[in-house]
């Protein structure tokens, strides 16, 4: 497995092989997965697919470049993707999830359009953090906690940039 296979494992434990079988990558509307407006497992069925498959990112057109940070794989898209009433043609995928590369607006103009409360607020740092979705099912003695929240963030590595995406998590109790 590869390095984005790596950074993706943490979301992907529990897909079954069948979820990546069924993805197909011409259905893929990245913009809302970045947004949240997918499940844990459709979004789990696409990572699983990104990771596993040879030759995925070249069969969406995409080309990792180096992000500057171990805990970013970063992509140049072929095309904007339109996300938070913006464009960008450049993600980084978290360990849970996408995210937008945002040009001309800062972190806390973003969260406050989304009504993304601030975690973290100084000239230094942006984070800031919304549960979209959150839920725990219980079966057969396990406890399966499906967290779903829109990020708003900076980060050392992308300076003068503003990230936006989503956290697909999904824990086992």
């Amino acid at each position: 497995m590869g390095s984005l296979g790596r950074c993706l494992a943490s979301l992907v434990f529990l897909a079954t092989p069948a979820m990546a079988e069924d993805f197909d990558p011409a259905s893929l509307d990245l913009a809302t997965l970045i947004e949240c407006r997918v499940d844990v497992p459709t979004y789990n069925g696409f990572a699983l697919w990104l990771a596993g498959e040879p030759g995925a990112v070249d069969r969406l057109g995409w080309k990792e470049v180096p992000s500057g940070n171990p805990f970013l794989r970063q992509y140049q898209l072929p095309a904007p993707v339109h996300v938070f009433g913006r464009e960008t043609t450049t993600i980084v995928f978290t360990a849970t999830g996408p995210m937008a590369v945002l040009d001309g607006i800062v972190a806390p103009d973003l969260a406050r359009q989304l009504s993304i409360p601030a975690t973290v607020s100084t000239p230094d740092k942006f984070l800031g953090e919304k549960v979209v979705a959150e839920s725990t099912e219980d079966t057969g003695g396990v406890s399966l906690a499906t967290r779903i929240t829109l990020n708003v963030s900076t980060v050392e590595s992308h300076p003068g940039k503003t990230l936006a995406g989503c956290s697909y998590a999904l824990d086992v109790k």
